[in-house]
């Protein structure tokens, strides 16, 4: 039983209800294979003209690699995120190969992390997005040529006890879950105000 499912005004999947972002995280590992599925997912999200404008650089904690990556990572992040068992840089290409630019790079590499969330929640782990990184140093450190750009950090792992947070994110991690109403942001037909007047 997932006690931090979210409680849906319309019915949705199980794997999405329970999808949630935790800050805290267990000290257990992550598989070669569950990572590979992690990214088979991603590989498999719908991008437009099929470009895949999308690259990943993931490192396991415990690795060199995976210091370098939550160095690059902003003070609020970096003091929970190095529990996660998997710390992932997600990367768009802005560019097309014929050099004109790919509008829809980002919202592709958006859809691939999505794919790969959902995955992660069907093989029992939680993923944390962050945009709370240093793009200019994750660029030098990690490596990332000119022609991608990092979008987004990811923490990836099993779900921890809350009491290992410093106290201000215990009350967070514990917080009933929101979201706003459908009413507010869907529309049937045209746009319309949130007190029905256009």
């Amino acid at each position: 039983m997932n006690d931090r499912a979210a409680v849906t005004e319309y019915p949705i999947d199980p794997a999405l209800a329970g999808r949630w972002s935790p800050r805290a995280f267990a000290s257990s590992t992550i598989d070669e294979a569950a990572v590979a599925s992690l990214f088979e997912a991603a590989r498999w999200a719908p991008s437009a003209n099929n470009l895949q404008p999308w690259a990943f650089i993931h490192a396991s904690r415990g690795t060199e690699n995976f210091d370098r990556l939550h160095s690059c990572l902003k003070e609020a992040n970096a003091i929970w995120a190095g529990s996660a068992a998997l710390l992932v840089l997600a990367l768009a290409r802005p560019i097309k190969p014929d050099g004109n630019t790919n509008l829809h790079a980002r919202y592709d590499l958006g859809q691939a992390v999505a794919y790969m969330t959902f995955q992660a929640t069907a093989l029992g782990l939680h993923v944390h997005q962050m945009g709370g990184f240093d793009t200019d140093r994750a660029r030098t450190v990690m490596g990332i040529p000119i022609d991608h750009e990092a979008v987004t950090a990811i923490a990836i792992g099993r779900r921890g006890e809350p009491s290992s947070l410093p106290a201000p994110l215990q009350d967070r991690e514990c917080a009933p879950r929101t979201r706003k109403s459908t009413k507010t942001f869907v529309f049937p037909g045209r746009w319309q105000e949130q007190d029905g007047r256009e």
